[in-house]
């Protein structure tokens, strides 16, 4: 199950069998200014993987902020969720997600990047 408003991604899976996993895990974004980067996007994932609770927050800055689902799924890998396993799977909702983040950090088609950010 997962549900998507601007600013807010709600994401559940529960285990099917013991071999499964089970995960309720919210992506809370918004727009923010860092010192070093400029212009990007704050997010602050928070919730449960099994019975591990986790709340961290991390910056992306304007051209790297679409790499969110990567760095939301290694925080949860480091709270349980499996190696194999990634949030990204509900892809309708990280669309969603997508063209609200692109369209809050007004990201256009052929905007530059960092060049220190491709290494």
């Amino acid at each position: 199950m997962a549900m998507f408003e601007p600013g807010h991604l709600h994401m559940e899976r529960h285990a099917l069998n013991k071999e499964d996993f089970s995960y309720n895990l919210c992506i809370d974004y918004e727009v923010a200014q860092d010192p070093k980067e400029g212009i990007g996007m704050s997010f602050r994932v928070h919730g449960t993987v099994e019975d591990n609770t986790l709340d961290e927050s991390f910056f992306l800055a304007k051209d790297l902020a679409f790499d969110f689902a990567r760095h939301a799924t290694r925080i949860a890998q480091k709270y349980g969720l499996p190696k194999n396993a990634s949030i990204g799977s509900m892809h309708k909702y990280y669309d969603e997600m997508f063209e609200d983040v692109r369209h809050q950090l007004d990201v256009k088609p052929g905007d530059p990047m960092k060049p220190e950010h491709l290494a």
